[in-house]
């Protein structure tokens, strides 16, 4: 019998997943399409592997298996599973058709909405993935200033220009490597000893978790005007979610140039570049930057339901209150169990929950979380990715299966055991190098 959303004495049945899972190991390299959906960022042995089908906040695996979702197929369900009114517009457009020999007229209708709810969206491309629009963004920088080198902070792509930057950066040449330097968040002093007049652009995530202290999204603003240094803002997670204008709305700072995705589309492949028309202007002639299915009809159409349907209920909103929920109420249970070496941090619409090294190992304090969620019907990768499906009952059921959880894993530390208590293999990191590395050097 499938485990159902509830409080199960035992660990799902995985036996599907697992002869997906052997057939995968032949034929797909690392197994899956996205690192942060793999079989390493979840322990295995108790967590599914393959998701069937979804319905607002909930999902069911090959196994039957039910379970609140908070990874929300790692941040691009913005509304819901199959969502009503985004799937009847998908459906709409199907009978038309997909991909047409000229444009469509959706290209033009979505255009017209974002220019109107994001702030620097003088001029608006498409395409389908997120770094296909980083990548655009940092060519059209380095056309526009006649400059190439990139500092960057956060997570961009897959890219060359970016990857080179990361500890699996096997495959790019070592000059393209020497291009690309990192910057640290909130450290306004590390932007500026590392720009200069060869210095095309700053792209960065404008929060991930960590609010912008000090007024560091101004300064860096100025600091990249002054220098003729296009700034760009990596707004995969915050756009549409923050707010409908993402953070350029929230922090109100405009950036050169902007790329979204995940939550435009509630799931469907699109992604958006936005930016002063004269930055955008070389797309004309000058810079290359076109797809056969940048203008693939479902899509757009799925992007215009998206966010009427975000305007109209203010979902934003919603997604905040709900994740503000989840953060108040998971600290205040590790508060009142003297756990003050895990904590839930960051925007309300997008928060993470985090274990201190003074404990023990982070990663074997996730795992045994995530193992003892799973159980209790929870899929959970240490994120609280809100949807607009997110029901008070979710939430409810959410932070009695924490008051469960929070005391094995206290008991587990103080037992100096948590690896002990773990049925299978704890979760992996995506990447080694988060910070502090790759910093250009100090200028003389």
């Amino acid at each position: 019998m499938p485990n159902k959303v509830e409080f199960n004495k035992d660990y799902p049945i995985i036996a599907n997943s697992d002869e997906y899972y052997k057939v995968a190991l032949e034929l797909i390299p690392c197994t899956t399409q996205t690192l942060a959906k793999g079989p390493q960022q979840n322990v295995k042995g108790v967590a599914p592997k393959y998701l069937q089908r979804g319905k607002g906040s909930h999902v069911w695996d090959v196994d039957g298996n039910e379970y609140i979702d908070y990874q929300m197929g790692i941040g691009p369900i913005s509304l819901g599973y199959a969502y009503d009114k985004v799937d009847e517009a998908i459906r709409e457009q199907l009978k038309d058709g997909i991909t047409f020999s000229l444009m469509h007229p959706l290209e033009v209708e979505v255009a017209e909405l974002i220019h109107k709810v994001v702030p620097n969206a003088e001029s608006i491309r498409y395409s389908k993935v997120g770094a296909d629009v980083t990548s655009a963004a940092v060519r059209l920088a380095r056309a526009f200033t006649k400059r190439d080198k990139v500092l960057c902070c956060g997570y961009h792509g897959w890219h060359d220009w970016y990857i080179a930057v990361t500890d699996r950066n096997k495959g790019i040449p070592q000059s393209i490597q020497d291009m690309t330097y990192t910057i640290n968040y909130n450290d306004i002093q590390s932007v500026i000893d590392s720009i200069d007049e060869d210095t095309a652009c700053v792209i960065l995530e404008p929060y991930v978790f960590e609010e912008p202290k000090d007024n560091f999204l101004q300064k860096l603003r100025d600091v990249c005007t002054n220098n003729g240094t296009l700034l760009i803002f990596d707004e995969m997670w915050s756009g549409f979610r923050i707010a409908i204008g993402g953070a350029q709305e929230y922090f109100s700072v405009n950036a050169d140039l902007a790329c979204f995705s995940k939550a435009v589309a509630n799931g469907m492949p699109i992604s958006i570049l936005t930016g002063r028309k004269d930055v955008m202007s070389l797309l004309e002639q000058e810079v290359f930057f076109f797809t056969t299915f940048g203008g693939e009809a479902l899509s757009l159409a799925a992007a215009k339901a998206t966010i009427n349907e975000m305007i109209e209920k203010n979902v934003p909103a919603q997604l905040a209150k709900q994740g503000n929920k989840l953060k108040i109420g998971y600290n205040k249970i590790a508060e009142e169990l003297g756990m003050n070496y895990t904590k839930c941090s960051g925007f309300d619409c997008r928060t993470i929950i985090t274990f201190d090294s003074s404990a023990g190992n982070p990663l074997e304090m996730k795992s045994l979380v995530q193992q003892e969620m799973i159980k209790r019907g929870i899929l959970w990768g240490g994120f609280h990715n809100m949807s607009f499906s997110h029901s008070d009952s979710d939430i409810e059921y959410t932070l009695k299966a924490y008051k469960e959880v929070l005391p094995i894993l206290k008991k587990a530390v103080e037992e100096n055991n948590v690896k002990g208590y773990l049925k299978g293999e704890p979760v992996g990191p995506v990447f080694r190098k988060v910070s502090n590395f790759n910093m250009k050097p100090r200028k003389k």
